[in-house]
C-alpha cells in the first residue's frame, strides 16, 4: 500500500469517525456558551444510540431506505427531553452543575440497558439493524486529481451534515441575534438581564439544543459503526466530544477540527492493522490512542483556553 493509497483510506475514515464528535462537541457548544457545563453529553450520545437503534429495528418496514434519517430525527427529540433532566436541576434548582452531568451519564446508561432487556427478552444488546446508512461519491468533485478520491469519494451522508453543521453553528452563534444572547448569558448574565433576555429561557433552549445535538451524534454513532447498541456502543464518545470542545476553544469552526483530530485518532485506531508500519504497533496502543490523545489536548489546552465567564455559575435574578 503506497502512501498515497494510505492518504486515500485513512482521511475519509477520520472524517467518518468524526462526524458523531463534531455533534456531540458542537451541542456543549451551545450549552456551555450559554453557561451552562453539559458534563451529561456521554449519556445523552447514549440515548441517542439507543433510540436510533431501537427506532431502526422497529419502523424499518414503514420507512424503508429512510429509516436511518428518521432514526436521527427520534434520537433528536429524545435527547433533547432526556436533557430536561440537566436543565430543571442545574438551571431551575441551581444544583451542581457537574454533578448533574455525572447522574445524567449513570441515568442514561441505566435507562438504555433496562430499556434493551426489557424488548429484548433479557438479551444485552440489541439486534443489528438492517437499513443502514449508504456510502456515495459526490458528482464531479470526486473525479478531481488527489481531492477527489480523499475528499469527496466514499463519504456517508452524516459525514456531510456534520461539517455543514459546524458553520451553520459559527453562523447562529457569531451573526444571528439569538446567538448574541446565547453570549450574553453566557458571559454576563446579569447585563444580559437588564436589557431585557430571559436568562432562564435561554439556558433552557441552549440545553435543549445541546441534547439534540448529542442524540443525533449518537444514533449517528450507533447506526454507521456499531449498527446495534449495547453496554460498550456509546464507550467515551461523549467525553472525546467534550475534550474536542475545549481544544476547538468554544468555537463551532475550532471544536470540528479537534473532532476530526480525534476522529484520525480513533480510525488509526480501529483500522490500523491494515496500514503498513502502523500494523507493525501493538494493537493495544492503538486501542488507547484516541483516550491518550484526549487527556493530552486538555492537559495542554485547558489552561490556555478560557470559558466563557459565567459557565458553572447559577444565575439567580437581582443577584450578582
Amino acid at each position: 500500500m503506497s502512501f498515497l493509497e494510505v492518504l486515500y483510506f485513512i482521511v475519509p475514515s477520520a472524517i467518518f469517525y468524526a462526524a458523531p464528535l463534531i455533534f456531540g462537541a458542537i451541542g456543549g457548544v451551545f450549552s456551555e456558551r450559554s453557561g451552562v457545563v453539559n458534563i451529561g453529553i456521554e449519556g445523552i450520545m447514549v440515548i441517542g444510540a439507543f433510540v436510533g437503534i431501537v427506532f431502526n429495528l422497529f419502523t424499518a418496514d414503514m420507512f424503508g431506505g429512510f429509516t436511518p434519517w428518521a432514526s436521527l430525527v427520534a434520537a433528536m427529540v429524545v435527547g433533547a427531553i432526556f436533557s430536561l433532566f440537566l436543565a430543571v436541576a442545574a438551571i431551575s434548582f441551581r444544583a451542581d452543575q457537574t454533578v448533574t452531568g455525572v447522574a445524567l451519564n449513570l441515568l442514561g446508561i441505566a435507562i438504555a440497558l433496562f430499556s434493551v432487556k426489557m424488548l429484548f427478552e433479557g438479551k444485552g444488546q440489541t439486534d443489528f439493524i438492517s437499513e443502514r446508512f449508504a456510502r456515495f461519491d459526490i458528482p464531479l468533485l470526486s473525479d478531481i486529481p488527489f481531492l477527489g478520491p480523499l475528499l469527496f469519494h466514499n463519504l456517508y451522508g452524516t459525514s456531510i451534515l456534520a461539517i455543514a453543521l459546524a458553520f451553520v453553528a459559527w453562523f447562529v452563534i457569531y451573526k444571528t441575534p439569538f446567538g448574541l444572547r446565547l453570549r450574553a448569558v453566557g458571559e454576563h448574565p446579569m447585563a444580559a438581564d437588564t436589557m431585557g433576555i430571559n436568562v432562564t429561557k435561554m439556558r433552557y433552549v441552549a440545553v435543549m439544543i445541546s441534547g439534540a445535538l448529542a442524540g443525533i451524534g449518537g444514533a449517528i454513532y450507533a447506526q454507521t459503526i456499531t449498527n446495534d447498541f449495547g453496554h460498550a456502543t456509546i464507550n467515551g464518545q461523549g467525553f472525546m466530544a467534550i475534550a474536542a470542545m475545549i481544544f476547538g476553544k468554544w468555537h463551532p469552526v475550532g471544536a470540528m477540527g479537534a473532532a476530526l483530530f480525534f476522529g484520525l485518532a480513533q480510525a488509526l485506531s480501529i483500522a490500523g492493522g491494515t496500514i503498513p508500519y502502523v500494523k507493525e504497533i501493538p494493537p493495544v496502543f492503538l486501542t488507547i490512542l484516541p483516550y491518550v490523545l484526549t487527556i493530552l489536548a486538555l492537559a495542554g489546552f485547558i489552561g490556555k483556553a478560557t470559558a466563557p465567564k459565567a459557565t458553572g455559575t447559577p444565575y439567580i435574578k437581582g443577584k450578582r
